[in-house]
C-alpha cells in the first residue's frame, strides 16, 4: 500500500471573466497549497473500489480516465481519510483526486510521463491540476493552466467554515455570477491582479490583490477586524480565510470565531 497526503487549497485572488465557447468562464486565480490535508492509501487491486468517503465520484473517475489512457484495467483499490471539509471552496476532492493518479500512476507498467498526467488531471477538473504542482501557481484560462510564481510564505493562514453555511453549487454560484453581469470589467480586474502581483515583495501586499468576484462574505471583515492583513472566500465558497503576518493574532481570531464558524489555524505549504 502507498501513503499521500493530500493539501487543501485557498485562492488568494480570483477574478472571472466571460464565459467561454465551452462554456467554462475565463479566470485568473492565484491559488496557495495549504497545510490542511486529506490522506489517500491505495494498493492493487481486482477492480476499482474507493472507501472511506462514500460521496466520492471524482477520485473514481479519476482513475478511470488514468487506466483509459494507459490502456489496463482500472485495479486499485483506495481509501480516503477526510480532514477537509466537503464541498467548502478548499479544493479537498481536487486534491484527493491528484493525490490518488499520482499514486496509481506509479502502480503502471508504464507510467505516463507528467504532461500527459497533467491533461488527464485537466479533463477530470479544472483545480485538478494545480494539485499536482508544488508552490504557489497563477492558474489562467478554465483554470488549469498553470504558472509558477514567486510570492512570500511567511504567514498564518486561519480558515472559517460559518456553521450557518449554506453551499450552493459551483454550477449555481456562476449562473448568479452571470446574472449579475459579473464579467463587466474582467479585463481591469486582471490588469489589477497582475499589476498587484507584480509589485508583491512582503505578505502585506496581499491586501492589495482584487476581492474574490465569485463570492463574499461577512466574516472576511470580522478577520480583518482580529489583524488579518487580507480575507476573502476561498473558491466558490463558503469557508472564508484570513492571512496573518503574527501567528498569535492568527491563533486568536480564530477562538474569536469559533462562535460563528469552525476554524483551524494552519500555513502555507
Amino acid at each position: 500500500m502507498s501513503r499521500l497526503e493530500a493539501p487543501a487549497k485557498i485562492n488568494l485572488a480570483l477574478v472571472v471573466g466571460p464565459c467561454r465557447d465551452d462554456g467554462k468562464h475565463e479566470v485568473v486565480t492565484l491559488m496557495q497549497h495549504i497545510g490542511l490535508r486529506d490522506v489517500i492509501d491505495l494498493s492493487l487491486g481486482g477492480n476499482l473500489a474507493v472507501s472511506g468517503f462514500p460521496d466520492d465520484t471524482i477520485v473514481a473517475a479519476a482513475l478511470t480516465a488514468l487506466a483509459a489512457a494507459a490502456g489496463e484495467k482500472p485495479g486499485w483499490n483506495v481509501h480516503i481519510t477526510k480532514e477537509i471539509p466537503v464541498s467548502s471552496g478548499l479544493g479537498g476532492g481536487s486534491s484527493d483526486a491528484a493525490a490518488a493518479l499520482v499514486l496509481a500512476n506509479e502502480c503502471l507498467a508504464s507510467p505516463l510521463d507528467s504532461k500527459r498526467l497533467a491533461e488527464i488531471a485537466a479533463a477530470v477538473g479544472a483545480d485538478v491540476p494545480f494539485f499536482l504542482e508544488k508552490g504557489p501557481q497563477l492558474a489562467t484560462g478554465d483554470g488549469s493552466q498553470l504558472a509558477s510564481v514567486v510570492i512570500p510564505q511567511d504567514f498564518t493562514v486561519v480558515l472559517v467554515l460559518p456553521h450557518d453555511r449554506q453551499k450552493t453549487s459551483t454550477k449555481d454560484v456562476y449562473a448568479a455570477f452571470d446574472a449579475r453581469s459579473g464579467a463587466d470589467g474582467f479585463e481591469e480586474r486582471r490588469a489589477a491582479l497582475t499589476a498587484a502581483l507584480t509589485a508583491t515583495s512582503r505578505v502585506h501586499d496581499f491586501a492589495a490583490f482584487p476581492a474574490n468576484d465569485l463570492a463574499a462574505s461577512p466574516l472576511s471583515d470580522g478577520l480583518r477586524d482580529a489583524g488579518a492583513l487580507r480575507a476573502d472566500v476561498s473558491g466558490a465558497g463558503p469557508c472564508v480565510y484570513g492571512i496573518f503576518a503574527d501567528p498569535g493574532l492568527a491563533r486568536e481570531a480564530a477562538r474569536r470565531l469559533e462562535s460563528v464558524g469552525r476554524t483551524w489555524v494552519t500555513a502555507p505549504l
